[in-house]
């Protein structure tokens, strides 16, 4: 171990010799990335890993209704603003990434990826990026990795994300595991992002953002990121529950809540608002049950359910409330 870090001490020394204005005091990040669009749904994406804190604050970058941008190897940190805003001024991806590159007197030791809303994409890796370093461009997405334990990452990443049939944010996640299943980063594993933005903006920026997950340090990140994302998806279905019941509408919540409740079944909140659904569809049976196992859990649950109907959200009769706050008695 100590010989590979003194080899890639030595590189480092030789590349700062042959570009003297490149700053070394740029983040040393090396990873692996994919930039890729939905063709259903026009959403875009954007996804890393690697040995290094909080990698997403620094390599990924996206824009509703513009593009995305994965910017690393001793990162320019830049390339993920200015990159966003050429897509907007009309520049194609690969004409972001020359002007990009031609500007940067560290651009051999650059990697950059910039995919628009169009899908078009387009990747560079620099000729002095540590090996193993690469990537594949393939029909709406691209995969780039440096410093890898071996040449076979990002392959393996092209073939997990066209082989995948799922929505984008699940498609993006099997090719980070597909990577890490080759050796991933040669140094190991810290930090992981996801980020999924609309096709067209709404608007409202919190709306825009339909995937936003960074797990900043962890010791099996990817394994982390593929439980958030699932936690992820089941509070969409808790977020239209509520909607739902804002509305009135206690079937459809009842819907969204049970697809929640589906997901994550150890979840005492998704099993609440499901009883709650029940209780206001007048199925008090199966609203009780599932009243009795949350009360017996946590009694903080049976606390808050005189409030939650003073604020009309649980809308039953007398006799059926007593027959709730009774449940588990």
């Amino acid at each position: 171990m100590k010989t590979l870090y003194l080899l890639i001490s030595i590189f480092i020394l030789s590349t700062y010799a042959n570009a003297q204005f490149y700053k070394l005091s740029e983040p040393f990040s090396h990873t692996y990335s994919i930039v890729a669009i939905d063709e259903e749904t026009g959403d875009m994406g954007v996804a890393v890993q690697s040995h290094w804190f909080s990698v997403g604050s620094l390599v990924i970058w996206g824009e509703a209704g513009v593009g995305v941008v994965a910017t690393q190897s001793f990162i320019n940190v830049s390339f993920g603003t200015r990159g966003l805003e050429m897509l907007k001024k009309g520049f194609s991806p690969q004409q972001a990434i020359d002007s990009l590159i031609a500007s940067d007197n560290g651009r051999d030791v650059r990697q950059l990826a910039i995919l628009d809303k169009n899908g078009d994409v387009a990747v560079y890796t620099g000729k002095n990026c540590i090996q193993f370093a690469g990537h594949i461009k393939g029909k709406g997405y691209s995969v780039q990795a440096n410093l890898m334990a071996s040449d076979k990452v990002w392959p393996a990443m092209s073939k997990a994300f066209e082989n995948t049939k799922a929505p984008l944010a699940e498609r993006m996640l099997a090719a980070l595991k597909a990577a890490e299943n080759e050796g991933g980063d040669i140094r190991g594993k810290q930090s992981v992002a996801m980020l999924v933005v609309r096709a067209k903006p709404t608007g409202n920026v919190w709306e825009d953002r339909i995937v936003d997950l960074c797990i900043a340090d962890h010791k099996n990140p990817i394994i982390e990121l593929e439980r958030l994302l699932k936690v992820h998806r089941a509070y969409e279905h808790m977020n239209n529950g509520d909607l739902a019941m804002e509305v009135g509408d206690s079937e459809l919540a009842n819907k969204e809540y049970a697809a929640a409740n589906k997901l994550m079944p150890e979840s005492e909140e998704m099993k609440y608002w499901q009883a709650v659904t029940f209780a206001n569809e007048h199925k008090m049976d199966r609203a009780l049950e599932l009243f009795k196992i949350i009360f017996e859990k946590n009694q903080n649950w049976k606390i808050l359910t005189p409030r939650i109907a003073d604020a009309k959200l649980l809308n039953v009769s007398k006799k059926d409330m007593e027959r709730i706050m009774k449940c588990d008695e």
